[in-house]
């Protein structure tokens, strides 16, 4: 009986090994059952073959009956998953088809809707998506313009700080009638002006940990473009707790620098690249240092390129790899970065 149940098994092995059909194992089990129970119905207690089949029937009775229901039980399963997926998809390709454009946005759109990469089923995906954008400033300025022109539904907006004079040489969302004004309702203020048919949700105050796990499980993507190394170690840790999506960015003078990390992927994080705030005078603000006024031009572009590619799930991306741009001498290099085996970020998160 052992050796049967060995042999039963070992063949259930190399089917899955083989990929076999997966109605083969169930098949050969039921033809096993229904052998072993002719043997033992038919042939008398003392015969060999029904002594070597272990004389009872009972043993086996419990046996192909718990293997009956445990084989059903999965199959059940299946179906019932299957039948979740199939809802799932069902009621996310309603509300894609509930999403509909005015004469004016269809106008508006045409040269995204033209493009087979986009068409009409990637701007309605762009419709119904939410983005976070952490800082209205001057990486924030061009990403905020551009999510608004390519028609983000949903924009939230957060920063705590107030238009100054000295930002308008490279925060091109603001002008001189929004200084002292909160950098979100100017921003605001200029994204509604562009566009209209999407939703504007502006936070003024600072990104802390009391509010981060709640706002930023809000939206599909974050985009990081705050000027300090608390902020960003804070949405690293948040976003990766929700496996959200974040789009960092980092200004330097003549330099600057893009990356993705998909929370939903075993990827790095950005602690993994940067595990501690570097030593003061290391990493000089823009205040301190000074930035090239079209450099963050350059930068939240392509960090918005970045953000709305991933929306629509087209090309390649930059996740596990940091570009860098260096605005004085015209060059783009890239670097693939890895996960740090002693994160603590990645070792406590969740994915």
């Amino acid at each position: 009986m052992l050796s049967i149940i060995i042999g039963f098994v070992v063949f259930w092995i190399f089917a899955r090994k083989l990929h076999l059909s997966k109605s083969i194992v169930p098949a050969v089990a039921i033809g096993l059952s229904v052998f072993i129970s002719c043997v033992h119905l038919t042939l008398p207690p003392e015969n060999n073959l029904r002594v070597a089949l272990g004389g009872s029937l009972e043993p086996w009775a419990l046996l192909i009956s718990i293997f009956l229901v445990v084989y059903f039980y999965r199959e059940i399963l299946k179906r019932i998953r299957s039948l979740s997926i199939k809802n799932t998809q069902e009621i996310k390709s309603q509300h894609s088809s509930e999403i509909s454009f005015s004469d004016v946005e269809l106008d508006r759109y045409s040269r995204h809707m033209i493009m087979r990469e986009i068409g009409g089923l990637g701007q309605k995906k762009l419709k119904s998506a939410s983005v976070l954008v952490v800082g209205a400033g001057g990486l924030g300025s061009p990403v905020l313009q551009y999510l608004s022109a390519a028609g983000i539904g949903t924009i939230g907006i957060i920063d705590d700080d107030v238009v100054d004079q000295s930002n308008l040489q490279r925060q091109v969302i603001h002008n001189d009638h929004s200084i002292g004004l909160p950098k979100v309702f100017s921003a605001q203020k200029a994204i509604e002006d562009q566009n209209p048919y999407i939703k504007v949700k502006p936070y003024n105050r600072r990104l802390s940990r009391d509010i981060a796990s709640e706002l930023l499980s809000e939206y599909d993507i974050i985009i990081e473009g705050s000027d300090n190394f608390e902020t960003r170690y804070l949405v690293n840790e948040v976003a990766k707790s929700l496996s959200k999506v974040v789009v960092s960015g980092a200004l330097s003078q003549w330099e600057g620098q893009v990356m993705v990390f998909d929370h939903s992927l075993n990827s790095p994080c950005y602690q993994c690249i940067f595990p501690e705030k570097p030593a003061a005078g290391l990493a000089p603000t823009c205040a301190e240092a000074g930035v090239f006024s079209a450099l963050p031009g350059v930068i939240g572009t392509l960090m918005a390129a970045e953000a709305i590619k991933h929306i629509l799930d087209v090309g390649n991306g930059l996740n596990g790899v940091m570009l860098i741009y260096d605005a004085m001498q015209a060059e783009t290099r890239s670097i693939k970065v890895n996960k740090a085996t002693n994160c603590r970020i990645c070792a406590n998160g969740t994915v």
